[in-house]
């Protein structure tokens, strides 16, 4: 009955955009009544149809020039444009005929908020934190100017305070998590969602933002959890499907994943983001033709998806067929070429190609993209190893060391590459690190040193280090 009203309202809208629309190419007058006006007003602001809706208001305030909500509306519409004092203007006269109206004190505040005068904003508030009937709301909008602001600890202090007056403002909630988050503490958001589930346990929306905390926190099963009760309350809740296919992706579990990409799918508009996701659950399960099927649906939906093309590009390098491989992920690159993990697949698919010199300098590109992955600077150094240069191999992860210090990996690589290239008490001082940061490692290097008495010489010395 609620759908069919809406769609009922939706349709009474379109008909008056179209009857005003109308008068205005044949310059006729005709009477709109003053809710028929806002609908019209409205209908352009959602449509991002700004000099339209601003048209539409004035020709309204014509016929209703102390109509608050068209004065709202045209303000906010200048502020959006960049026209504060302009928009400020409008809210003054606003407030000659409404001067205890809320709604023109949380504009007002924030029009101060995009001109940047964020303390003028915060008085406005603070002025009428008395008189307010809604105390929530008041400290809510001071929440967020402090946010603007970049004062994090002073918009966690308001939106708690807003929680405190009104447990059920879940804006302040999904705020209050954004704040603490961005201090480092959104583990502290917990109890009051906690707090507002033991007061509203059929509240969709808490639950869904109570996931997207844990999933901030990589608890992906407790996110889960969370996501999978927002479902079972609102089982068209397309967002909670999306991110509980997310978490199940951050758990591993593709066929989770893959189901519930699908459920959102069928619950929300088709978007290439959704698309690509559901490739990727699907490519992990291994069935790359099937994946690369979607990630090309996302491709069709937004032509500049780069993440659609390095899918397709990635289960080619699945399946080696390298050379259409490359062809997907140049595409990739072309959109995005500061993605250090595109030109990582790039190398590969280069490399196994037999283009060295290619490869090489998509590995060195994508090592200087993202300096602290370790795959980049292991793969580059095993390929100018095999090219017998153990030198430059050994000055490769000598550099990573000094960015990554902690991974053994690289001490081992180091090792391996410096006894190959003669110098072996620098070896065994990498060698020694490397047994300390993870004795368990030490067996790569039996796989670089085939002749039985190396293997013996390095197993005495490993042997003799575990002593």
């Amino acid at each position: 009955m609620m759908e069919q009203d809406f769609e009922d309202r939706q349709e009474e809208t379109l008909h008056s955009v179209r009857r005003f629309e109308s008068m205005l190419k044949r310059r006729e007058n005709s009477f709109f009544d003053l809710d028929t006006y806002e609908q019209i007003v409205e209908h352009y602001m959602e449509e991002g149809k700004i000099e339209d809706a601003m048209q539409a208001c004035d020709i309204a305030l014509e016929q209703y020039p102390y109509s608050l909500e068209l004065m709202l509306c045209k303000a906010e519409l200048l502020a959006n444009q960049g026209k504060h004092d302009e928009a400020l203007e409008v809210v003054t006269q606003a407030e000659i005929f409404n001067p205890s109206d809320s709604d023109t004190i949380y504009l007002k505040s924030t029009i101060y908020n995009l001109k940047g005068d964020y303390q003028t904003a915060i008085e406005l508030l603070t002025e009428i934190l008395d008189i307010a009937e809604e105390r929530d709301e008041v400290y809510f909008h001071i929440g967020l100017a402090y946010q603007s602001w970049g004062k994090h600890h002073n918009a966690v202090a308001a939106f708690k305070q807003a929680i405190e007056a009104n447990i059920k403002n879940e804006n302040a909630l999904y705020e209050l998590a954004n704040s603490l988050d961005e201090i480092g503490k959104l583990e502290e958001s917990l109890p009051y969602y906690q707090q507002f589930i033991d007061t509203d346990p059929f509240s969709e929306n808490a639950w869904y933002n109570i996931g997207i905390a844990y999933s901030k926190l990589a608890k992906f099963e407790e996110a889960a959890d969370a996501y999978e009760y927002a479902i079972a309350i609102n089982d068209k809740f397309s967002s909670a499907y999306f991110n509980l296919g997310n978490s199940y992706m951050n758990l591993s579990n593709w066929q989770k994943a893959e189901e519930n990409y699908r459920y959102c799918l069928e619950h929300e508009d088709i978007s290439p983001e959704v698309y690509c996701c559901l490739g990727a659950s699907i490519e992990r399960q291994e069935r790359f033709s099937e994946a690369i099927h979607y990630y090309k649906y996302a491709i069709q939906l937004d032509a500049e998806w780069d993440d659609g093309y390095f899918g397709v590009g990635i289960c080619l390098c699945e399946m080696k067929r390298w050379i259409e491989a490359i062809h997907f992920i140049k595409k990739a690159l072309s959109l995005d070429d500061q993605n250090a993990y595109y030109w990582l697949a790039l190398a590969d698919a280069e490399t196994n190609l037999g283009n060295i010199t290619s490869g090489m300098e998509a590995y060195q590109k994508s090592a200087e993209l993202e300096p602290i992955n370790p795959e980049a600077w292991i793969k580059w150094s095993a390929l100018v190893h095999e090219q017998g240069d153990f030198d430059l191999a050994a000055e490769l992860m000598v550099s990573a060391i000094d960015i990554m210090p902690e991974e053994a990996e690289l001490y081992y690589r180091a090792s391996i590459y410096l006894i190959k290239a003669g110098k072996y008490q620098e070896a065994f001082n990498y060698l020694e690190t490397a047994l300390v940061l993870s004795y368990e490692g030490h067996e790569l290097m039996f796989e670089y040193f085939k002749s039985l008495e190396t293997q013996k010489t390095i197993f005495r010395i490993i042997e003799q280090y575990k002593k």
